[in-house]
């Protein structure tokens, strides 16, 4: 029996698990509430939660991707050293977590080129892959694409064609694509087609606020019927439910932030248990090295 369990474990498509490494304090949802000149007055959480996502990745046997802020590689090396030595992909998640729609082509440049080098001179590995703070590569970015590549980059998972208020380009392709023939190629992040509408299947604050049951419904479609790998994303953040409450904070961002965290660390463990596993650069090898 062991051995059939074996075999169809290894027939199952292996989907990229991915890991934004940002403290609580950095978030979207709180930008307009928190200083950004004062982040390092407040606790940092982010060291003590990331250890717990690795502790929950080894319990499991799963090596995922690491997109992390230069911010963070920075104060905590010791936390990128083990990340790399457990064997996980280290990736950029630019440095000072800004929309790249917002701070424009110079400022974008130079902050991958400050997060790529904080990050391999902690980790002492190179840097290929990049995610941008909260999915801000798209239609208004048609630049950003070819200076990640300029900047020795080699992939973005950046888009989420999707329809939402913060971020989104729902007529975007939903698999792999060059978005321009002289940039690094866009691994977006994974949806569902029903209706003529995307719908978000890769995790985040959905994963958070769906029952479970669907969201592994919706993962096992784009496995079966589309034959396609899945890429998912969370924060150290969502297994910290014991995090400083910004009651400041509009509702809709409390809403969005706090829900759900008691629970996440089990749906998390049940996901990587219901579905095979890797790191970016591991599950899209060919489409990185094409």
């Amino acid at each position: 029996m062991s051995s059939l369990n074996d075999r169809r474990a290894a027939m199952r498509p292996r989907n990229a698990m991915s890991v934004d490494v940002e403290d609580w304090f950095q978030v979207q949802a709180f930008a307009g509430t928190l200083r950004r000149d004062a982040w390092d007055e407040y606790d940092r959480r982010v060291e003590a939660s990331t250890d717990r996502v690795l502790s929950l990745f080894a319990a499991h046997s799963v090596r995922a991707t690491f997109f992390t802020l230069g911010w963070v590689a920075d104060r905590h090396p010791a936390l990128i050293r083990r990340i790399v030595a457990a064997g996980h992909e280290l990736a950029s998640h630019g440095y000072g977590h800004e929309q790249v729609s917002v701070i424009g082509e110079a400022a974008f440049r130079a902050d991958i080129r400050r997060a790529k080098h904080a990050l391999e001179d902690a980790g002492g590995v190179e840097v290929h892959g990049y995610r941008a703070p909260t999915f801000s590569i798209g239609a208004r970015t048609p630049w950003a694409h070819a200076i990640l590549a300029e900047e020795g980059h080699r992939y973005s998972s950046s888009i989420f064609p999707v329809r939402h208020d913060l971020y989104g380009a729902p007529d975007a392709p939903r698999g792999p694509h060059r978005p321009r023939p002289d940039g690094v190629i866009e691994l977006p992040m994974t949806t569902v087609r029903l209706a003529s509408r995307n719908l978000p299947c890769a995790g985040g604050g959905w994963f958070r606020l769906l029952p479970y049951g669907a969201f592994r419904t919706g993962l096992r479609l784009v496995n079966g019927r589309e034959g396609q790998r899945g890429v998912f994303y969370f924060h150290p953040w969502e297994v910290d439910p014991g995090q400083p409450r910004v009651s400041a904070a509009p509702r809709l961002s409390r809403f969005r932030h706090y829900t759900g965290l008691a629970r996440m660390e089990g749906k998390l463990a049940r996901l990587l248990g219901d579905f095979a596993w890797g790191r970016m650069d591991e599950v899209f090898a060919e489409e990185i090295a094409a």
